[in-house]
C-alpha cells in the first residue's frame, strides 16, 4: 500500500532520499533511475510496484524538459493512422483509456476536437472510415475507452459548434474525442506515486558520470546541485531516461552510440479563450503534420511547429517565425483572425526522435526503443507522453534481467495518488467550500489538478485561511504554491510559476505580477532570507526579458543566443 502521506516530496524528503541514494545508509539500490520527465517517472513508478529499491536524480525539475512542453494531450495520434502506424495508435489508444478510467481520471479528462471537411463525399468517407478505426482499437485492450465514439456535422451543425470559422471555410466535419492533460502535473504525481511505494527523488542532483567496475557499470558519481555535495549512487542497474539528452548521456558513459535521437522543436501559442467561440478543439491538416487548436481552461493552445533544433537543449527559443506560422494556419480558417497582440503566452518544447533516414523530423517515429548499451545499463528514448506507462514497463523488464525473482509489472492496475477516492471527494465538494470558503468553482478546479488529494489542500486553507487568496492576474492560490514545496519538490520560484501551476504562459505578463508573492509564500516555507527571495525573483523577471525577446528574432540561431542571456538561479 503507498504511504499515508500520499508520496509526499518535500525538502526533508528530498534530503532523505540523497542520503539513502548516496550510500550513507550502505544500500545499493537495484534500480536507479536518471532523468525526471514522464518516462523517467514512469519507470521508478514501475520499478517500485515491482517491489525493487528504487532511486531517481533528475538535474533541474520535473518536467522540466518535454514533458511540461507538449500539446498536453492523451491521445493515439490520429494522424498515425494515414502513416499506416496502426500498432503505435492502438497502443496509445489503450494506455488512453487506462488513464481516464483507472489510473488518473482526476488528471486526464475528455475533450472534443471537430475535424473538418474541404471536400463532399469522398473525403467523409475517408476520414470518417479512419475514425471508425480509432474507435474500435480504443475497445481493444478490454476496457472501456472513457470517451464518446465519434460522429458527422453537417455544415449547420458545424457552424453551431464552431461559429467563429470561417463560412466558407469547410463544407461539414467530424467530431472526435480524446483526453487532455496538464503534462507537468501528470509527472509530478507519477513521481510522488512512485515516492509513496517506497522509491527516493531527488531534483538538481546532476550525474556527472558512470561507476564502472569490471565493465559493467555499478553506480553513478552524483552532485548536488542545491549544496554543491559530490554523491556517489551505487545501483545494479541504471536506467537513462533522459529524453533528448540520451546521446550525450550515453557518451559520458563511453557507450556505443546505440540510439540516435534528433529534436524537434515544437511551439505552442496561448491566447485567450474569448478570442474566438467554439464549442469544442479544432484539428487543421497543414503542409507538413497537422496543426491543433485546444481548448485549456479560459484559454486557447494553438500548436505545434515540428522541426529541426540542434542548439541548446534545456531552453529550446520560439522566434518570429515560428509564431506566424501558427497564426498563419489557424487565421485561415477563422473569420476574425488573430493577431501577435492576442498572444499571451508562448512556449517551446523538443520532441526526442529516434533518428531514421528521413530528413523530416515530422516524419520520424514516434516509437521507442530500448538498448543495454553496456553491462548494468539500460536506456529509453523515443515515444510519446501517453504511451509512458508502457515505456516505463519495457525498460524495467529490461532492466530486470539478471535480477532474480522480479515480478511482472502492476502499473496497469495502479492509480495515481488523488486517484482513490477522486468521486467520493467530487461528492463531498459543498462541504469542502463550506469549510475553506472556497466558492464551488474553485473546489472543482482543484479537483481537477489534485483529485482526493484535494483534501490537503483544504487542510493547508483551514490552518492558513489566507492561503485562500488567488495569486494576481490568475485562477491559483497561495494554498498551491506552499502545497507545491511541501509536497511536489518544487526547489525555485520557477518551479512553481511554470511547472506546478502553469501562470508563466497563462497570464500576459508572463508572471511577472505573481512572481513576487509566490516568492514569498515559498520563501516563509523554505526559510529563505530576504536577499534568496529577491535573487528568486530576479532570475525569473530575467528569463521573462529573455524569452520575449528571442520570440521577436527571425530565426532559430539568433533566438538561442537571446534566450540564453538568461542566468539559472543557481549560476547568481
Amino acid at each position: 500500500m503507498p504511504s499515508p502521506e500520499h508520496g509526499r516530496i518535500g525538502p526533508a524528503e528530498r534530503a532523505a532520499a540523497i542520503e539513502r541514494m548516496s550510500g550513507s545508509s550502505d544500500e545499493t539500490l537495484d534500480v536507479l533511475v536518471i532523468g525526471g520527465g514522464v518516462v523517467g517517472a514512469g519507470a521508478a513508478l514501475d520499478a517500485a510496484t515491482r517491489g525493487l529499491s528504487v532511486g531517481l536524480i533528475e538535474q533541474r525539475d520535473l518536467a522540466s524538459g518535454t514533458s511540461s512542453r507538449s500539446s498536453k494531450l492523451v491521445h493515439g495520434g490520429i494522424r498515425y493512422l494515414e502513416q499506416l502506424d496502426f500498432p503505435l495508435v492502438r497502443e496509445a489508444l489503450i494506455e488512453r483509456g487506462l488513464l481516464l478510467e483507472r489510473i488518473a481520471p482526476h488528471l486526464v479528462h475528455p475533450i472534443r476536437f471537430l475535424y473538418p471537411l474541404r471536400t463532399p463525399l469522398v473525403e467523409r468517407l475517408y476520414v470518417g472510415a479512419g475514425m471508425t478505426l480509432y474507435d474500435l482499437f480504443s475497445w481493444t485492450g478490454g476496457r472501456p475507452p472513457g470517451v464518446p465514439h465519434h460522429r458527422h456535422l453537417s455544415r449547420r451543425q458545424l457552424a453551431r459548434a464552431m461559429p467563429d470559422l470561417r463560412r466558407d471555410a469547410f463544407l461539414g466535419g467530424l467530431v472526435y474525442s480524446d483526453g487532455q492533460v496538464d503534462d507537468a502535473r501528470l509527472v509530478a504525481t507519477i513521481a510522488r506515486t512512485a515516492v509513496a511505494y517506497g522509491a527516493a527523488v531527488a531534483t538538481r542532483v546532476r550525474s556527472d558520470g558512470f561507476l564502472v567496475e569490471d565493465g559493467a557499470v555499478v553506480g553513478v558519481r552524483a552532485r548536488d546541485l542545491e549544496s554543491g555535495a559530490a554523491l556517489e549512487i551505487r545501483a545494479r542497474r541504471v536506467v537513462v531516461a533522459t529524453g533528448v539528452w540520451t546521446d550525450d548521456t550515453l557518451e559520458a558513459a563511453g557507450a556505443e552510440r546505440s540510439i540516435r535521437v534528433r529534436a524537434s522543436k515544437g511551439v505552442h501559442l496561448v491566447v485567450p479563450r474569448n478570442r474566438f467561440r467554439s464549442k469544442v478543439g479544432l484539428l487543421l491538416r497543414t503542409e507538413k503534420s497537422v496543426l491543433f487548436v485546444i481548448p485549456w481552461g479560459r484559454h486557447w493552445l494553438i500548436g505545434t511547429t515540428d522541426t529541426d533544433w540542434e542548439l541548446d537543449l534545456a531552453h529550446p527559443a520560439a522566434t518570429a517565425a515560428d509564431i506566424d506560422y501558427l497564426l498563419a494556419h489557424v487565421n485561415a480558417v477563422l473569420a476574425t483572425p488573430l493577431t501577435r497582440d492576442d498572444v499571451e503566452g508562448v512556449y517551446a518544447g523538443l520532441r526526442p526522435l529516434l533518428a531514421g533516414e528521413s530528413e523530416e523530423t515530422s516524419k520520424l517515429s514516434r516509437e521507442h526503443l530500448v538498448v543495454h548499451p553496456l553491462p548494468g545499463l539500460v536506456a529509453i528514448a523515443g515515444g510519446k507522453l501517453t504511451t509512458y506507462r508502457v515505456m516505463g514497463e519495457d525498460v524495467i523488464d529490461a532492466a530486470a534481467i539478471g535480477l532474480d525473482g522480479v515480478p511482472a509489472s502492476v502499473t496497469t492496475d495502479i492509480p495515481l495518488v488523488g486517484a482513490d477516492g477522486y468521486p467520493a471527494a467530487r461528492n463531498r465538494r459543498g462541504r469542502i467550500a463550506r469549510a475553506t470558503g472556497l466558492a464551488p468553482d474553485q473546489i472543482d478546479r482543484l479537483l481537477g489538478r489534485y483529485g482526493a488529494l484535494v483534501d490537503d489542500l483544504a487542510a493547508l486553507i483551514v490552518e492558513r485561511p489566507e492561503l485562500a487568496a488567488t495569486l494576481p492576474g490568475t485562477d491559483y492560490l497561495g494554498a498551491e504554491a506552499v502545497y507545491a514545496v511541501t509536497h511536489e519538490g518544487a526547489l525555485h520560484l520557477d518551479d512553481v510559476l511554470t511547472r506546478r501551476t502553469r501562470i508563466s504562459i497563462e497570464t500576459w505578463d508572463r508572471g511577472v505580477a505573481a512572481a513576487p508573492v509566490v516568492a514569498g509564500l515559498m520563501g516563509r516555507t523554505l526559510g529563505w532570507d530576504e536577499s534568496r527571495v529577491e535573487r528568486e525573483i530576479a532570475a525569473y523577471h530575467e528569463r521573462v526579458v529573455a524569452e520575449r525577446a528571442s520570440q521577436d528574432q527571425p530565426d532559430d540561431e539568433s533566438a538561442d543566443r537571446v534566450r540564453l542571456t538568461a542566468r539559472d538561479v543557481l549560476d547568481r
